[in-house]
């Protein structure tokens, strides 16, 4: 609760810093957005859709303090795994109007985010795909290591099955057509 704590001070600043935008507060959406021009191998993904490098992309972030309030007292690892499905659910048609009503919007070509609690993506329609290049692998395999250990129930055990960061990757056709709504 400590961490959690601190952590909710510092948030804001790390926002800012990040230059992140927040999605629908109110309805406590689990996602803040920045948009990023892609640097990197070019991604095929399940519905033909290819990042190349120099796309248009919207990066997603979880709002881990948000996440970890919601699970923090969930000791099955299973219930939190569906907490976290849910909430993701709930959430991505947020990101969806976000990139619609963007001025940027016809050109933004995916969503893209990287984590290492990837079960369950793909019902989302995620197509996980693995970091290739192995020091940026091992830096946000570090760089996620506090919300891991924090997220699961036994991180002894989690700790030793060694996880690894993967980028979770939807276009923005499959976005819209799996959590966008007609425009009103």
């Amino acid at each position: 609760m400590y961490l959690l704590s601190t952590w909710n001070v510092f948030d804001p600043i790390y926002c800012s810093l990040r230059r992140l935008t927040y999605i629908d507060r109110a309805n406590q959406n689990i996602f803040r957005v920045k948009l990023l021009t892609y640097r990197g191998k070019e991604i095929a993904m399940s519905d033909g859709t290819r990042i190349r490098n120099k796309d248009l992309l919207v990066k997603i972030h979880l709002y881990n303090v948000q996440l970890l309030r919601q699970v923090l007292h969930v000791t099955n690892n299973v219930q939190k795994g569906r907490i976290i499905y849910r909430c993701v659910d709930r959430s991505l048609p947020g990101v969806c109007q976000f990139i619609q009503n963007h001025p940027r919007g016809n050109e933004i070509k995916a969503i893209i985010g990287i984590t290492m609690l990837n079960r369950g993506c793909r019902q989302l329609g995620f197509d996980v795909v693995p970091i290739s290049n192995p020091l940026y692998r091992g830096f946000k395999w570090i760089n996620q290591l506090p919300i891991h250990l924090i997220s699961v129930s036994n991180p002894i055990n989690r700790f030793k099955k060694r996880h690894l960061p993967t980028y979770l990757v939807m276009s923005k056709n499959k976005l819209e057509k799996i959590y966008g709504h007609p425009s009103t």
